[in-house]
């Protein structure tokens, strides 16, 4: 239980409270910068009602001013000066990319009748276009190398309580920037009126041009590295002379923070979280603590022990969230609610997983493991008789985009390396399908194989996350690739423009998806191009670059993929790589041990990118049994969710699946009652939530019937549970 905050110190603060100093409350110490953060702005941001977004006094903290309607619309307000946008204008623009990123804004989505700013916390549509007026502090936070630099956000609402304090973090998603997650827990804290603590954990839009030596700055407006000094948001730790060689022999490359940073940040996820929380705290006393007598300082009436914290967060920011909850030594964090968790456990060994009362075949890789798995088979997958789909839409995308050629070419090359089997297209696809069923992907996962490949993922993450765990630098091609601005017909690499990059803090989501920076295959005969382009060196065919792929997965398993030979200095990568890559990984994996703190996970049965085998069910029971029966986990999976609800705008995705964004809302709802109230929280259990239906790109309105509340007594069919130490779920 919290303790109250002092009535004594509160009477001095809050008006017409009258109560009697008589708790003899010891006097509290000044409020200072928790250690390693520089602040750098405090802005008002007042606006009630829809504006331009163009100052503070026209924004707010939610919508940036632009309300309900303005976050629904599909494009983000225009720069007055596209060249030099003002910083006020790029938070404007990425809060309204970031809010849409994390959920489905179009017609009949639920955007604006079950959830979105003008829905209230009960579910009503009351809160009219849904703007929230406060305060946002912003800082960085460094290690004293100059080189960290996080990114963090206290926002304040004005209708934050001092009776009640709250704070909800807000760890950025994906590998966004410190406005990630302001569509999600962001939305949900701020609407309960609790002070929301946002960071991009190392992430975000830190985009560096070694052409120019330009970088993104913490508030992302750009400037040379040098002009931008201590507030570069990422720069290369590269030199002058390095940087001309390396501009002469691969002109027009990129470099992005989460890649290339060398730092590995996603193993201080969890203490960024929790920095941010030190910082919510100090924010909050700077707002509503007295002055301390004889100074001009504030003192410290709000501590963890006095105020409600709820780690929230989705994908790797659900997984940050359980990092910081198992990182807490101090006590700051109350509950915990992680959505599709890209959660890595430690370990497979002493926990299982079931569905059904079935093991599965596998379960509780890191995230880097089967992508690369997924990276070698998944364009091949696609063209599985079984699941090859006679719609052209959006989840047919290879289709759509016309790639389907180039995973023939996959297929041919995997089978002249004895990777699959078969003497066609279709066989050599089934057995790829069948190799990912048995890496543990489920069924729901086989016609998703098609768009999640078609869309980049598997290439984009397989190049990213092994240069960011084996902390290398953008001068090492790592596996011959690059990244680059690129024709979109061709692939070739282009400049990136003036305007791209000065908009790139806003439009960016972090990743090499293409905006700006692309995933760019060197070693493509004829010359550099873009993975879906690239023609590999060994089978001399447009194969989506799998000799890169294949370089990929011998990095995170140390041994050559069409051989199992163990890598040696001579090989291509080396073990010496391999090894900084596998380092890498093992400082990301989780212990487990939640310090029996409650939690909520909450997932998708069809989530293809974070397959739940690998995380979420993965991680409950590895929670199960590290903690025994002081765990206080709930898992909820819901039937037809899947990774990404802004796909659910996309034709295909909109008629098959449900917004899983609602359930992290309950979810965050249930936690906050059970803090407060000691409300159970709803047990373990499948959600049976149906889709829509009707033709792709045209499904009817989604409504509350298709979005069955989780449930405070399951029934029998519906509960997940124990077998021994293997977590069973229904199918």
């Amino acid at each position: 239980m919290k303790k109250p905050v002092s009535s004594c110190v509160l009477a001095a603060v809050v008006p017409l409270l009258l109560v009697a100093c008589s708790d003899n409350s010891s006097v509290d110490p000044v409020n200072a910068l928790p250690a390693g953060v520089s602040e750098l702005s405090r802005t008002s941001f007042s606006a009630t009602t829809p504006g331009s977004g163009t100052s503070s006094a026209t924004q707010d903290l939610l919508t940036a001013g632009l309300g309900k309607t303005g976050l629904g619309a599909a494009a983000a307000p225009a720069y007055a000066d596209p060249a030099n946008p003002t910083a006020a204008e790029l938070r404007r623009n990425a809060i309204h990319s970031n809010y849409r990123a994390i959920m489905d804004a179009s017609a009949g989505s639920g955007y604006g009748t079950l959830y979105g700013p003008n829905i209230d916390l009960n579910g009503g549509n009351t809160l009219g276009e849904g703007l929230i007026p406060g305060v946002e502090y912003l800082a960085r936070l460094d290690d004293g190398t100059g080189k960290k630099n996080v990114a963090m956000v206290v926002q304040i609402p004005a209708s934050f309580d001092p009776k009640n304090p709250c704070i909800v973090t807000g760890p950025s998603s994906g590998s966004r920037g410190v406005y990630g997650s302001v569509g999600s827990a962001g939305e949900w804290g701020l609407k309960r009126g609790c002070a929301v603590a946002l960071t991009d954990s190392g992430k975000g839009m830190g985009l560096y041009d070694p052409m120019d030596d330009t970088v993104n700055k913490i508030d992302g407006t750009r400037a040379t590295r040098t002009a931008a000094g201590a507030l570069s948001h990422f720069s290369a730790a590269i030199s002058d002379s390095a940087r001309a060689a390396f501009n002469t022999a691969f002109p027009n490359r990129l470099a992005l923070k989460h890649v290339h940073s060398q730092q590995n940040p996603e193993k201080d996820w969890g203490n960024d979280t929790l920095a941010s929380v030190q910082y919510a705290l100090y924010a909050i006393n700077q707002e509503y603590a007295p002055v301390a007598a004889g100074s001009s300082n504030r003192t410290v009436l709000f501590k963890a022990d006095n105020t409600l914290v709820i780690a929230g967060s989705v994908s790797n920011g659900g997984a940050a969230v359980l990092q910081a909850a198992e990182q807490d030594s101090a006590g700051l964090i109350d509950g915990v609610v992680a959505a599709e968790p890209s959660a890595q456990p430690r370990t497979t060994a002493g926990y299982g997983v079931q569905q059904g009362g079935v093991a599965v075949p596998k379960y509780g890789m890191s995230l880097i493991d089967y992508i690369t798995f997924a990276n070698i088979y998944q364009p091949c997958a696609a063209l599985a008789p079984a699941v090859v789909m006679g719609e052209t839409s959006y989840f047919n995308f290879m289709t759509l985009v016309g790639m389907n050629a180039r995973a023939g070419n996959r297929c041919a090359a995997l089978a002249a390396r004895g990777l699959v089997t078969g003497a066609d297209t279709a066989t050599q696809a089934t057995d790829a399908l069948a190799k990912l069923k048995a890496y543990g992907w489920l069924p729901e996962n086989d016609t998703m194989h098609n768009a999640h490949y078609g869309l980049g993922n598997a290439p984009i993450v397989a190049m990213m996350y092994t240069n960011a765990f084996g902390r290398f630098s953008m001068l090492d091609n790592l596996c011959g690739m690059s990244a680059a601005q690129v024709n979109a017909a061709t692939g070739d690499v282009v400049a990136v423009s003036a305007t791209v990059k000065a908009g790139a803090f806003a439009s960016g989501n972090g990743t090499a998806n293409g905006a700006p920076a692309a995933v760019v295959y060197n070693n493509s005969v004829g010359g550099a191009k873009a993975w879906q382009f690239a023609v590999s060196p060994t089978s001399g065919t447009a194969d989506f670059a799998l000799d890169a792929a294949l370089c990929q997965r011998a990095l995170v398993t140390g041994t050559d993929p069409a051989t199992n030979l163990a890598l040696g200095a001579a090989t291509t990568p080396t073990k010496a790589q391999s090894d900084l890559v596998r380092a890498g990984i093992a400082e990301v994996q989780l212990n487990g041990n939640l310090r029996g703190k409650p939690t909520l996970i909450v997932a998708g049965r069809s989530d293809a990118l974070v397959p739940i085998n690998h995380s979420s069910r993965a991680y409950v029971a590895f929670n199960r049994v590290t903690e025994g029966a002081s765990s206080k986990t709930s898992y909820y999976e819901v039937a037809n969710a899947q990774h990404f609800d802004t796909f659910l705008s996309l034709s295909g995705f909109d008629n098959r699946f449900v917004p899983l964004h609602v359930y992290f809302n309950q979810s965050m709802s249930a936690m906050y009652a059970h803090l407060k109230s000691g409300t159970a929280l709803p047990p373990s259990q499948v959600v049976r939530a149906t889709p829509r239906g009707g033709l792709p790109g045209a499904a009817p309105a989604i409504t509350a019937a298709n979005l069955p509340a989780i449930s405070a007594a399951p029934v029998a069919a519906n509960q997940i549970g124990f077998a021994g130490t293997s977590l069973n779920v229904p199918n």
